[in-house]
């Protein structure tokens, strides 16, 4: 995938008037995108329309439209665009209680090195987690994290074949999979893929 221009943007006076529609059609795509891998965490798999909506938002909060401003996001979200042989996913743990979260997140450390995918036929592939900064420490993880599954070519020719994805988190105080992956998810993220 392409990754993201100053020309792909929107100046904050126009987006101002598009806003509604645009977010409207980004929460449509993101709705085959993300994936609750039981019941207490989600993953959203990111792409040039996902991170697209992010920086244009983030644009409009920070009121940017200096040309330095504009590329310092492009520079934080692009990373997050897939490369067309991967996924890139925000992970995200969730407890509605506050002190439920804080116990959990204390159990959880290390939760996303176990998160997998897996091609029918194929070995899972496990997570790389966090390359741009660690958010975890000795007491507890951080309740979001952003995971990079690479595929061979072998797997990607079976995805676009049609074949089935299973998706799953093995770790000691979290297990949970989900096989397969409904439909229209493993369709979105097949047709992420070269």
């Amino acid at each position: 995938m392409d990754k993201l221009t100053p020309a792909d943007l929107m100046s904050l006076e126009i987006y101002a008037r598009e806003r509604s529609a645009f977010r409207a059609r980004v929460l449509e795509h993101k709705r085959d995108r993300k994936l609750a891998v039981g019941p207490n965490v989600t993953w959203s798999f990111e792409d040039r329309l996902t991170m697209q909506y992010q920086v244009q938002e983030m644009l409009r909060a920070e009121r940017i439209f200096e040309p330095e401003g504009i590329r310092e996001e492009l520079d934080s979200y692009n990373p997050l665009i897939p490369d067309g042989s991967n996924w890139k996913a925000t992970l995200l743990i969730e407890f509605p209680d506050v002190t439920e979260r804080q116990r959990q997140l204390a159990l959880l450390i290390g939760l996303e090195d176990r998160c997998w995918v897996q091609v029918r036929g194929h070995d899972r592939v496990y997570a790389i987690a966090d390359e741009d900064l660690e958010r975890e420490n000795a007491e507890k993880t951080s309740a979001v994290h952003f995971l990079r599954f690479e595929l061979t070519a072998l797997m990607i020719a079976a995805l676009k074949s049609g074949t089935a994805l299973a998706a799953g988190i093995d770790h000691d105080s979290y297990r949970h999979s989900m096989d397969p992956v409904p439909e229209p998810v493993r369709a979105a993220l097949a047709a992420d893929l070269k």
